[in-house]
């Protein structure tokens, strides 16, 4: 397994226009891969934009849902990929033959589709059908997961995606800058995003608090350590519908570092390569191995009723 070159992107999405948002797509890829990278993500649906979506129909979400890989956007990522000789990580509204409706994720080359991940844990809108399966795939030579959004925060995917083989996952999002009982928790006004060139530092100290960034380090870096692997977070800057959204977008390594953020409120990428010998030197790798799981296979795997509350949702439609 060689180094490899990658970079996480984010960008202000314009909600259901997938012409532009894969314009930027394809502008952010062609910087990256000037500047080498062989790989870059994008965040969660940001082929088709997210929030909007919560209002949605199911005949509405239908129009703007794509197969796959027979679809337009994933031809269109794939003539970007084979362009600029990179690999591209993007997301969108997926249906079946069925009209079922997921939120995907896919991994598109020069060659077409490699990769297609449904999100375990949807609940933007009612009409979203959950994903029931772990995605383990091969870039370059790495074994690459991928999980979305609310996914990461139920810890025994991430360790389930591990033990599957994943040394590296994508963990796309359209996160933080919303309410939560979490203490700190709140939407961030949008009025400071269009002074953002007047008054920045504003702007900057509701980005880095608690609404956002300093929630983010909490878990996300923990996620990495514990399992001994790099994680590639991709998350939206500036308005998704009417929800204003801090970017943040990052790469960790297997210590739960953070080797590369996109600081800009501008549309940016960050670019940074990647060691396999770190694998193997970080704590993680240890643990795994030093697992037992005869103490706790019954205690992870008892029955139990799922229950996902979402505040913020809650809070939207008060």
């Amino acid at each position: 397994m060689d180094n490899l070159k990658i970079s996480t992107a984010q960008f202000e999405n314009k909600s259901g226009d997938k012409a532009y948002n894969l314009s930027v797509i394809e502008k952010l890829s062609a910087e990256a891969a000037a500047k080498g990278s062989q790989v870059i993500a994008f965040h969660e649906c940001s082929v088709t934009g997210y929030t909007f979506a919560r209002n949605l129909s199911k005949e509405q979400l239908l129009d703007i849902a794509e197969f796959i890989p027979e679809g337009e956007s994933i031809t269109k990522l794939q003539q970007i990929a084979a362009e600029h000789n990179i690999t591209i990580l993007a997301g969108l509204f997926e249906k079946d033959e069925n009209d079922h409706i997921f939120k995907a994720y896919v991994c598109v080359d020069g060659t077409g589709l490699k990769a297609k991940y449904r999100k375990l844990h949807p609940f933007i809108n009612p009409h979203l059908t959950p994903g029931n399966q772990y995605c383990v795939f091969d870039i370059h030579g790495w074994k690459c997961g991928i999980l979305i959004c609310y996914d990461n925060n139920i810890i025994e995917n991430v360790r389930a995606t591990k033990l599957l083989g994943a040394d590296l996952i994508f963990m796309p999002h359209v996160t933080m800058c919303t309410p939560s009982t979490r203490p700190g928790a709140g939407f961030i006004d949008p009025e400071l995003w269009k002074n953002r060139e007047a008054d920045p530092t504003s702007l900057r100290l509701e980005f880095d608090g608690m609404k956002g960034r300093d929630w983010l380090i909490k878990w996300l870096p923990a996620r990495a350590y514990d399992n001994g692997i790099y994680v590639v977070f991709s998350n939206p800057i500036g308005m998704d519908d009417d929800q204003l959204k801090n970017g943040c977008s990052m790469i960790i390594d297997p210590f739960g570092d953070i080797i590369a953020e996109c600081r800009s409120f501008n549309d940016s990428s960050e670019t940074i390569t990647i060691f396999p010998e770190k694998l193997h030197q970080a704590g993680g790798s240890r643990y795994i191995k030093a697992r037992r799981p005869e103490l706790y296979r019954d205690i992870i795997g008892m029955p139990h009723h799922p229950e996902q509350k979402v505040v913020w949702m809650k809070e939207d439609k008060q």
